[in-house]
């Protein structure tokens, strides 16, 4: 039986009793204290404890470095978490060394992922640096042994991280896993106005809904996200106006399956985008997630409609998996090649020159050589420019890892068959030779390039001239690489600024507008701030972002 100091705190209220004072309470009871003098012991040779206890401890005033792992979603959650933490005052620093706790956001697709993830906390534990755990690993596994006495923050109460950065701070283990619900109905997750720092200025990513209605027997992401939950359609439009009101001029829709969209909410993706693509502004593109076969089969005109508008990608990922019917079926992708061809065969048909990305597991438990052959065939035929080929992994809890195994060897060479036929083509060179519209949104991993994209949402390569950032030029196509082509700006083009305001600057608080700052959680964040600020701690708040008095909030001036 263990012992009671060893049992792990599940949620943070547990270390709250109702005898406690609420928040709210605490400023006007102080007004009741009055100082005491404390005797001094007469007794010299008694030392002071070295450390101050824990609940001595001032959060908001640490470093905190943030690493995330894996999808759009994962990283949309990262970028939230980020905000949230900076607008009460921790500083986000590159610097792992520097900082006094890590935030590690995990992916469990596969194992890799994982161990890194398993490597990091043991490297901050080395490193003597507080550790609080998000994303898909721990919410999918919160009781493996290397996450014990560990803090950890769901997927669905990222919007609660300042409270689980500060106990851990204080030294405490808090765990917060629960469901967002709204009369027993489960929530697409936490707010989409929450304070938000981007990994890229220029990028919105929103999350459009999380879960699926799969169960796909290798896929641990279901265990950690669930099913299908959706956000309301004006709620993701007036996050798109936010973004290009905050000169972000590309917005990435994501979730676990895009074409799943709404069904839980009496609505679908169609629907959604329409209301959209209203709220895109010149200059500005909208880019489609990853949707699975049978959700977009009853949508094709619709989709096709939308994806030849001018402000949309013509781009859509759609994972096949296998080209094998009886690995799909073992998979339990509820799906069949014949569908997924008619989908691809359609849009290439009704959108002229999309790009269709997919994905192949290469080593699915009972896959043979004859299935193989078949997905070989099918990316023959297609010549995917896009094509994310995996290695299959068991993933510990999924009904595949208890099927029976290819062996790695046949694994990796099947593999290395699939990486070998899909660098035998190059899909761009075409293409050299004509003028193209791209929109230039990031800097390439050399820092010898900016990165465009054009209409297909190809990677096109272009001078790194600061005036083209954010901007949408064209571009004559002079050479062509496998993964990407290289532009010369024309001279003679017209150029589009997409963006309404000036973008934010690298590491600022997106969010942090008059209308959000009335709302209860951001008045606290300011509160919590001027109480800081009582105790001569140097801290930095957000009232140079916002046009906000002291004495809005009641709380008179602090000299």
């Amino acid at each position: 039986m263990p012992a009671a100091c060893e049992s792990v705190l599940e949620d943070i209220e547990d270390i709250v009793s109702a005898q406690d004072l609420k928040p709210h309470e605490r400023r006007s009871v102080r007004r009741n204290v009055f100082p005491k003098v404390r005797k001094r012991s007469s007794h010299k040779d008694i030392q002071a404890d070295d450390d101050p206890p824990s609940d001595s401890i001032i959060p908001g005033a640490q470093k905190i470095w943030i690493r995330t792992w894996g999808c759009s979603h994962n990283n949309s959650d990262g970028e939230y978490m980020a905000g949230q933490l900076a607008a009460y005052g921790y500083k986000i620093t590159e610097n792992s060394a520097e900082a006094d706790l890590w935030l590690l956001n995990s992916c469990t697709v596969k194992n890799p992922a994982e161990d890194h993830f398993r490597n990091s906390i043991k490297k901050a534990q080395e490193g003597n640096k507080k550790v609080v755990l998000a994303g898909c690993v721990p919410q999918a596994q919160p009781r493996q042994d290397y996450l014990k006495g560990l803090s950890i923050i769901g997927v669905q109460q990222i919007d609660r991280v300042v409270e689980v950065v500060e106990e851990t701070i204080k030294g405490h283990s808090v765990r917060l896993l629960g469901q967002k619900k709204d009369n027993g109905k489960r929530l697409g997750g936490a707010r989409l106005d929450l304070p938000k720092i981007r990994k890229n200025p220029l990028i919105e990513i929103i999350s459009i809904n999380t879960g699926c209605l799969n169960a796909c027997t290798y896929c641990k992401t279901k265990h950690a996200r669930g099913d299908l939950a959706s956000y309301p359609i004006e709620e993701l439009v007036d996050r798109a106006k936010q973004s290009f009101q905050e000169g972000v001029c590309e917005i990435w829709l994501t979730s676990e399956d895009t074409g799943a969209y709404g069904r839980d909410i009496g609505t679908d993706l169609p629907t959604l985008l329409w209301k959209l693509v209203e709220a895109v502004p010149e200059g500005a593109m909208l880019r489609l997630g990853m949707t699975n076969p049978p959700y977009i089969l009853e949508h094709l005109e619709e989709m096709a409609k939308i994806l030849n508008h001018p402000r949309v990608y013509a781009f859509l990922h759609i994972p096949v998996q296998s080209a094998s019917d009886s690995v799909l079926m073992d998979m339990k992708r509820e799906y069949c090649v014949a569908d997924f061809k008619q989908v691809v065969d359609f849009l290439k048909e009704k959108v002229p020159g999309i790009t269709i990305a997919t994905d192949i597991i290469c080593g699915f438990p009972g896959e043979t050589d004859e299935d193989f052959q078949e997905t070989m065939k099918l990316v023959e035929q297609y010549r995917f420019p896009s094509l994310f080929i995996n290695q299959f992994y068991p993933r510990p809890g999924t009904p595949a890892a208890k099927m029976h195994q290819v062996p790695a060897a046949v694994k990796k060479r099947r593999t290395k068959d699939l990486s070998q036929l899909f660098h035998s083509y190059n899909p761009y060179d075409h293409k050299v030779g004509e003028r193209q519209r791209v929109l230039v949104t990031e800097e390439s991993f050399d820092s010898n390039y900016y990165v465009a994209h054009n209409r297909f949402y190809e990677q096109v390569l272009v001078p790194k001239d600061p005036l083209l950032m954010g901007k949408m030029v064209e571009v004559n196509i002079y050479e062509a690489g496998k993964h990407f082509m290289k532009g010369q700006p024309e001279s003679d083009a017209r150029v589009y600024t997409a963006s309404i305001t000036r973008p934010l600057a690298k590491g600022e608080v997106s969010g942090l507008t008059e209308i959000l700052i009335q709302q209860p959680v951001f008045r606290g964040f300011i509160a919590r701030a001027f109480t800081l600020c009582h105790v001569n701690l140097r801290i930095r708040i957000f009232l140079d972002l916002v046009p906000v008095t002291l004495t809005e909030f009641g709380m008179g001036i602090i000299e």
